[in-house]
């Protein structure tokens, strides 16, 4: 119980402050208080919107409030990328240990000192892998809360995501985002895999030239008898070397390139 006492002390968490549970949540996530300033994502809404009198991406107020825009538009600072979880797919599908993090953006009471009004906003809320375990950290919470392995966490985030009005957002480094495995490969996937790794093959052993030369010539065919008087020839070493030029294509072959 002390050493978990001890692994939460070392944990960054840093607690709600007015509407700035996006900007709580990155730095939650990134376990630095300097990753983000709130000026860093004030500057982020207006490089979205430079033409709009009131932003469309923070409170009203400016008090915080910002969008899932700002956030997605942050990370990519830290050489991150950001990804909605398809809430139709089994949340098994996802690798844990390729996701640098999770973000849940889930409805939230929305209140004016005590007074709780009659609607709701939305509540950003970090999840990461620190040590050996997954945390929440949550900055309403007064400290971090250990959720536990892989397996407790993709259970936790399944229970969360049952809530219709839930999104879960994932948080990789641009090299997993483009290489997709933050993931695992579908079915689907795998037989297209093994499909092109099989015409790969068969296109490269057709593609593979034989030789007039067969190591299975045998000897005295191979070369003419020394006994046997061979006929004068005309001094051309392309035919003399290579008797088959004439039927030759040696016009090069051009392939187009193209992207993946």
């Amino acid at each position: 119980m002390d050493n978990s006492k001890q692994a939460k002390s070392d944990v960054y968490h840093e607690r709600q402050v007015k509407e700035l549970c996006a900007l709580h949540a990155l730095n939650n996530l990134y376990q630095d208080k300097k990753a983000f300033s709130k000026k860093d994502l004030d500057e982020v809404c207006i490089r979205l919107s430079p033409d709009h009198f009131i932003n469309p991406h923070r409170s009203v107020l400016g008090f915080g409030n910002y969008d899932v825009n700002v956030i997605m538009a942050a990370v990519q600072k830290k050489n991150c990328e950001t990804l909605w979880f398809d809430k139709r797919k089994d949340i098994k599908c996802l690798i844990p240990e390729n996701i640098f993090g999770f973000i849940l953006n889930t409805p939230t009471d929305y209140k004016w000192g005590m007074l709780r009004l009659p609607f709701k906003r939305k509540h950003w809320i970090a999840f990461r892998k620190i040590g050996d375990v997954y945390y929440n950290l949550d900055s309403k919470l007064d400290t971090p809360q250990v959720i536990g392995d892989e397996k407790i966490l993709l259970g936790f985030l399944r229970q969360e995501l049952e809530d219709e009005e839930k999104e879960l957002l994932l948080v990789v480094h641009q090299d997993v985002e483009r290489k997709g495995t933050w993931r695992k490969a579908t079915s689907e996937e795998k037989k297209s895999r093994r499909s092109s790794a099989s015409k790969g093959k068969r296109s490269s052993e057709s593609a593979t030239p034989t030789h007039s030369g067969s190591q299975n010539t045998p000897k005295h065919l191979a070369s003419p008898r020394e006994d046997v008087v061979q006929p004068f020839q005309c001094n051309s070493a392309s035919t003399s070397e290579n008797p088959t030029s004439s039927h030759t294509n040696t016009t090069p072959h051009l392939q187009s390139l193209h992207d993946l």
